[in-house]
Formats: structure tokens, sequence, C-alpha cells
């Protein structure tokens, strides 16, 4: 059975989770986050090939990352944590690349992100949380593991689909923007991100709409707003890759980024 706790942190914007799963998930990352496995051992599938993850390695994760567990010997156990976005969207804004990456426990690129784990599992306080964000932060940019190596219809497809996420998409569409007739850029799509275009695009509708509902969003109208024809539609594929109804979700005592992070940590 799968187990996830909240881990308290004294600073607004960052939230962390340590679980235990069996499950295998598959999912698109909403949010820039770094996790360590912390017993067991896992295989998955991102960046267009197959990691394998023992205790103490370190997965760093950018929105619109595609993961896909392959397999889990025994129980895993990890911790999770979700950076702020404005931190992040501020180094990005210098220039740099932030990149899905998996460090080594040993490797001294992981040092900073091992700090950070450290610090919000030990209940840090706001001064010390804030130092391990920014040294967190600042790795990320130096991190030398390249980008995915998406063929450029893919990287098209891919553009067309987070710029028009609320039109009504069509395969036609997408391969006339990526120059590549329907057949061979659904094969193209799958093998490279690794999953077909309207699973993406199915995911990143989730994904806003969970932002939309964070603030204040009426259900009906996100699922206009975000490209399903009605609310029933959102609901039912809401519910499937959240664990939650949207208007559950809009509610939760315990906070919007609660699930999220969850769904983010099931998919480490």
């Amino acid at each position: 059975m799968d187990r996830f706790t909240e881990l308290p942190v004294s600073l607004p914007g960052l939230h962390a989770v340590r679980g235990t799963t069996t499950s295998l998930h598959t999912g698109v990352k909403e949010y820039y986050g770094v996790g360590r496995i912390e017993h067991g051992d896992t295989e998955w599938w991102g960046s267009g090939r197959v990691w394998h993850s023992a205790p103490g390695c370190i997965l760093v994760k950018q929105p619109g990352d595609v993961v896909r567990h392959l397999a889990h010997r025994g129980p895993t156990t990890f911790t999770a944590v979700t950076l702020p976005t404005h931190e992040v969207a501020r180094v990005q804004g210098e220039g740099r690349a932030v990149t899905i990456a998996q460090l080594e426990a040993n490797d001294p690129r992981a040092a900073p992100f091992h700090r950070l784990i450290d610090a919000a599992c030990a209940g840090a306080d706001r001064l010390s949380l804030e130092v391990a964000v920014a040294e967190a932060v600042s790795a990320l940019a130096v991190i030398s593991h390249a980008q995915p190596d998406y063929s450029r219809p893919v990287r098209r497809a891919m553009e067309y689909i987070r710029e028009r996420l609320g039109d009504s998409i069509t395969l036609d569409d997408l391969a006339d923007y990526a120059d590549l007739d329907k057949f061979h850029l659904c094969r193209a799509f799958r093998t490279q991100i690794g999953m077909p275009p309207h699973t993406y695009l199915t995911h990143l509708r989730v994904a806003r709409a969970k932002e939309l509902l964070q603030r204040g969003g009426r259900a009906s109208d996100v699922a206009l707003q975000v490209g399903f024809y009605d609310q029933a539609q959102l609901t039912h594929h809401f519910k499937r890759l959240v664990g939650t109804t949207p208007a559950r979700y809009g509610k939760s005592p315990r906070g919007p980024k609660y699930h999220s992070v969850l769904r983010l940590s099931q998919q480490q």
C-alpha cells in the first residue's frame, strides 16, 4: 500500500512529502522538484531513456517532463520537495537551462539538493530553508546533462499543444504544424515523449485546470477554458489523474498544493 506524509516546512512556496510506494505511475510533471531515493530500487523512463535509481540518488524534474515508472524492487521510499516556481523562473530568466537529471549519491553536484532535502526533513528554520533553496536553484543552472534530443517535428508538436491548450486540436493540425505525416508523428511522439499526443494534451489540460481552480475558478468554467467539452469530462480526467474531484480539490482544507506535491512525489 502506498503511504505519503506531508512534511511541515516553514517557507512559503516550498512543499515536501515523504512517501513509500510499490505502484507504477505515469505522469507529466507540473512543478520543479527534487527527489531522493531513501530505500529501495526503482526503474523509470524519462527524457528518452531508462534510468535506475538506487538509495541516495537525486532526481531533478521540471514542468513538462514525462516520467513513467517501469519497476520497483520492493517498496521504494523517497522524499520529494517542490521548489518555489518564482525562484527557478528568476534563474531561467538569466538564460540558463534547467534539465531533467539523475545524479548519483556521491556526485558533488548533488550536494545542494541533499542539503535542501535534509533541511526539509529536519524542520529547519526559515532562513536555513531560504539558503538551501537558493543553493539548490543555483545548482539547477549548472547541471551538465543534455536536454532531451527531441526531433524537430516532436518539438513543434509539443509547442503547438502547449500554445493551444484550450482549443480543439486535431491530429491533422498537429501534423501540419510539425510538417510530418500523422502516422510518423504519432510513432515519433510516443517513442520520444513516452505517451501519445492526446494523453500528453490531457495531462497538460488537467495541470492548467488545477492552476485555475487554485485561483477560485468554477469547475464548469475551467473545463471550457482548458479545452474539455464540459465539466463531466474535466471531472473524469481530473479524478483519474489527481485522485479527487475538481470541486474537492479547490476546497481542500489541506490546500490544493498538497495534492500537487503528492502527485509529483508519486511520479518520482
